[in-house]
């Protein structure tokens, strides 16, 4: 199928501009409900957006892997790697800047990007030896089955709490507590090592999604997508019973769960922008999709700026918030319209990018 789909370019954006809004609150102390992380088990719609980035990525490599294929091993590894190489020490970097007055030996390994980089590496290196259905639906299934015992075998008597997590006890064991998050009161990543493996899989759920794309047309896609949807919704569900459903340990039930979310979504985005043809709404959001990586990129670097400059005795970030945009309504909604803001800062990049046709590939 050569047809382009302008719903995934959208479906991208959407991912994109959604993980700035949760991500730029102009206080976390005020945020409406929707957009805060669940604190442990379950789940807000926020907590689908970085799942939703990872399905995304697995869509785009439904469209590339037969380009991968055509160019031979040695070129596929070499690209592989350096992508992985580069998405992970921009995400190391990340959180490095400003790299002055910094203590390495505190600094944090892992995080969105450094997840990115992984899963997609995992998720690529599999596709790419076996790119069959039905042995990457066996392997999906037994790593989300595997990763469930490991966690219920090696927890204890609470596997899935905080303290006693197998993913926590690993990164202890590897990266040690200095180089973790601590979010939460204590050492524990939410991107860590052993949950890589998970998301791996919400990458992959995304790669047969594309393979969907690529094998039906207009509403027999959308029917069977949404039904594969639903039928991902209703099985993570009837797991959570089991293994809760829960992002910071990404879940296997969690993994069901968003994918089927995001393939519903997906579904729906097909039939209005491109079977239905309800295309002006969805504009904004292409220019996003377009450049997904370094607008994500760049939406972070702004924010830390803001931090790094003074006024009025506090950061720039902090101002803004309590001078600007608080007093508007209510702290609650100021902290939401900052948020919009720093959108509407990052479109305008994505727009100049998307009309002169810079598209920045790693």
């Amino acid at each position: 199928m050569t047809e382009r789909y302008q719903s995934l370019d959208v479906f991208r954006g959407l991912t994109i501009a959604l993980m700035i809004l949760v991500n730029t609150p102009g206080s976390w102390a005020y945020i409406y409900p929707p957009l805060a992380h669940a604190d442990w088990h379950g789940y807000t719609p926020t907590d689908l957006v970085f799942p939703f980035f990872l399905v995304a990525v697995g869509l785009s490599l439904s469209f590339s892997m037969q380009k991968y294929a055509t160019a031979g091993n040695r070129a596929f590894y070499q690209k592989v790697l350096r992508r992985t190489l580069l998405i992970f020490l921009i995400g190391l970097a990340l959180t490095a800047f400003p790299f002055y007055n910094k203590d390495y030996a505190q600094l944090r390994l892992l995080g969105v990007l450094q997840r990115i980089a992984l899963a997609y590496l995992l998720a690529a290196m599999i596709i790419y030896n076996i790119n069959k259905t039905r042995q990457l639906l066996w392997i999906s299934g037994l790593s989300l089955t595997g990763y469930w015992l490991l966690l219920w075998l090696a927890g204890g008597p609470a596997p899935y709490a905080l303290e006693t997590n197998l993913p926590r006890k690993i990164d202890l064991l590897v990266l040690g507590a200095a180089h973790m998050w601590h979010g939460k009161g204590i050492a524990f990543d939410p991107e860590g090592l052993l949950s890589t493996i998970p998301a791996m899989v919400s990458v992959i759920s995304g790669y047969l999604f594309g393979l969907l794309i690529r094998r039906y047309t207009a509403m027999e896609l959308v029917a069977r997508i949404l039904l594969l949807g639903n039928a991902l919704l209703l099985s993570g569900y009837a797991w959570d019973r089991v293994f809760p459903i829960n992002k910071s340990l990404w879940t296997s039930s969690y993994v069901l769960v968003s994918s089927g979310i995001a393939a519903i979504v997906l579904g729906m985005l097909i039939y209005l922008i491109d079977i239905k043809k309800q295309q002006g709404w969805a504009q904004p959001f292409a220019a996003f999709g377009m450049n997904p990586l370094i607008i994500f990129v760049l939406s972070v670097l702004w924010v830390k700026i803001y931090f790094m400059i003074p006024v009025g005795g506090q950061n720039l970030y902090g101002w803004l918030y309590a001078t600007v945009f608080k007093p508007i309504i209510n702290p609650t909604f100021g902290s939401l319209l900052f948020a919009l803001v720093h959108v509407a800062g990052c479109w305008l990049v994505a727009y100049i990018l998307y009309r002169k046709k810079v598209y920045i590939k790693l």
